[in-house]
Parts: C-alpha cells; sequence; structure tokens
C-alpha cells in the first residue's frame, strides 16, 4: 500500500513546481522531500523525478500519480472537515497563504487572536504572491488564502472555490514633503501629467493598475523605478525620487520625508478570503474568515473627507 505522506511530498512538488519550494510550503526541508520521494519511487519501481537543468520534472507517471494523490488527499480532507464539524470547535492544521502587505497588517493580529481563543487549531501563514494564491487553494496545497483584486483585474473564484469579502482596502498617492502636490487636499489623476513614477514591477496587479489607469487618464505614466515592497517604495519617495500610489494595509507610518495626498477618484482594492468548496464546513475555516472580517476596521483607515474648497 502506498504511503500517504509520500503522496502528499510528490503532490507538493506537482503544485510547488520544485523540491525547494515543496519543502517550505510542507514545513519540511528539501532533504526530507526528497527521501519521501526516493522511498515513493522504490514503493512504486517507478521513476518519478528527472533532471531539467539545474532543477527537476516530474515524469509523465509522476504527474499522473500526483493526480491520483489530489484525489486521495480530497478524501481525507473530507474526513477532517466531518469530524470537526461534529466537533463543533476550530482544530488541527490550517495552511493560510497571504500577500506581503496583509501578511503584515493584518494576518498577526487575528492569528494571535484565534491562537488564544482556539488553542487547539493550528494555524500557519506563509506569504505568497496574491496571482499564485488562489491556484494554490483550488489545487489544495493551502486551505485558506488572503488575496485581493483591484477594478481592473477582478479576481473570481475557480471552479470548487468559494470566496468572501474581507474589505477594502484604500490607497493614497505619495509624493516628497516638498513636491508642489505635498499641500493638496486631493489630485486629480489627469493633473498627474509628466511626474517621475516609483511603482512595483510589471506585470504585478498594482503596476498594471497604474499603466492603465494613468492612460485612461490621458498620461503615459514615467515609471523611472521599480520595486517589489512597499517599504522600499516609500523610501524611494522619499529621497524624492519621485511619486507613488500605495495602499494603506500594512503601511504603517509615513515617514517625514513622505507626505500622502488623496486621489479623486480614490483608488481601491479588495481584500478576499478564499477556500474550497469541499472544507466550507470546517469550524477553522468559518472561524478564521469571521476572524479576518472583525478585524479589518481596526486596521483599514477610513477616506479622509474630499477637498471641497471650503474655509480655505
Amino acid at each position: 500500500m502506498l504511503d500517504l505522506g509520500r503522496l502528499k511530498a510528490l503532490h507538493a512538488v506537482s503544485v510547488h513546481g520544485s523540491v525547494g519550494a515543496a519543502a517550505a510550503a510542507l514545513g519540511y526541508t528539501p532533504s526530507a522531500v526528497s527521501q519521501q520521494i526516493a522511498k515513493l519511487e522504490r514503493e512504486t519501481r517507478t521513476t518519478l523525478l528527472e533532471r531539467r537543468g539545474r532543477g527537476v520534472a516530474l515524469t509523465e507517471e509522476a504527474l499522473h500519480l500526483a493526480a491520483t494523490a489530489r484525489e486521495l488527499l480530497a478524501i481525507m480532507e473530507r474526513a477532517e472537515t466531518d469530524l470537526e464539524e461534529r466537533r463543533g470547535v476550530p482544530a488541527g492544521r490550517l495552511d493560510v497563504v497571504a500577500f506581503a502587505s496583509a501578511a503584515r497588517g493584518l494576518l498577526p493580529g487575528v492569528l494571535a487572536d484565534l491562537g488564544h481563543l482556539h488553542p487547539a487549531l493550528d494555524a500557519r501563514l506563509t506569504e505568497v504572491e496574491p496571482h499564485l494564491s488562489v491556484d494554490l487553494v483550488a489545487k489544495g496545497a493551502v486551505d485558506l488564502a488572503v488575496a485581493h483584486d483591484w477594478d481592473i483585474a477582478p479576481l473570481p473564484a475557480p471552479p470548487g472555490v468559494e470566496q468572501a469579502v474581507i474589505g477594502d482596502d484604500l490607497c493614497d498617492l505619495l509624493v516628497p514633503v516638498g513636491h508642489p502636490l505635498a499641500g493638496r487636499d486631493a489630485v486629480r489623476r489627469a493633473e498627474l501629467k509628466g511626474e517621475r513614477w516609483i511603482s512595483q514591477p510589471a506585470g504585478r496587479v498594482c503596476h498594471d493598475w497604474l499603466v492603465r489607469t494613468m492612460r485612461a487618464a490621458g498620461c503615459e505614466p514615467d515609471i523611472v523605478h521599480r520595486a517589489e515592497e512597499n517599504p522600499t517604495l516609500i523610501a524611494l519617495v522619499a529621497a524624492g525620487l519621485g511619486i507613488a500610489v500605495a495602499p494603506r494595509l500594512g503601511r504603517g507610518p509615513l515617514p517625514p520625508g513622505v507626505v500622502a495626498v488623496r486621489l479623486d477618484p480614490l483608488p481601491v482594492r479588495r481584500l478576499y478570503a478564499m477556500w474550497r468548496t469541499g472544507a466550507a464546513r470546517r469550524p477553522a475555516i468559518a472561524e478564521t474568515v469571521r476572524a479576518l472580517r472583525a478585524a479589518w476596521p481596526r486596521v483599514c483607515a477610513p477616506a479622509p473627507p474630499l477637498f471641497d474648497g471650503i474655509g480655505v
């Protein structure tokens, strides 16, 4: 009989694309994952991994076995869900993924609260890019994802995945303290023609939003610096190297050299919790989603009123 733990390791490699990434997702060392798959190869008398350049790839037999492993893991998930539902108490391991600013600004408090309220629940967080997280949920690699979308890039739930809105994250225009716009209460997008921009790299949702939005306003954004993380982006603004749009979640206090100005209309990205339909009855899922939504008003700053010229 095939060992389920070894099948789980193979499934993780098929989902994450490498032994190292699978090990990180499972909480093992790469050596431990390699050993599990080597034992599975001996059990099945089949070559499952083959060298491709510096990495490895699954053979055709391995892909077929990984698909079977996914079905078995789904059966196990249903059994665990049934048991947890009968107990009525959040329990067991819950693997959560979230994008960087949610992992920094929302999840720490939520996970700490869950740990105090439900000692039998073992919730574990991994920071993952939002465009990857939904697929990880759909494939059964993780239990719950916190993802986001913008108006230009909706985030529909794929078949077999459910979602709930956590809240709306507001975004500000960030400018250096000496910038001509620093004293404004609100700025329309068409007024930003000719500005030097700092943005995330191409292919990221925030970058694509900036390019499409400014083009719609009749301005081709001149992106002079690109940064993966918002703290780096803010540091570049503080140095006077350009302006940027940044969400409020996880941003923290702005340094003295940066001023937040409201854009009109106000950019908003929406956060979602996403989970597999088969796990919807798990008390751990329901309680985590409840905690995420309850925590949102505490971490999301309200929008300032638009400047209307009265009293000035």
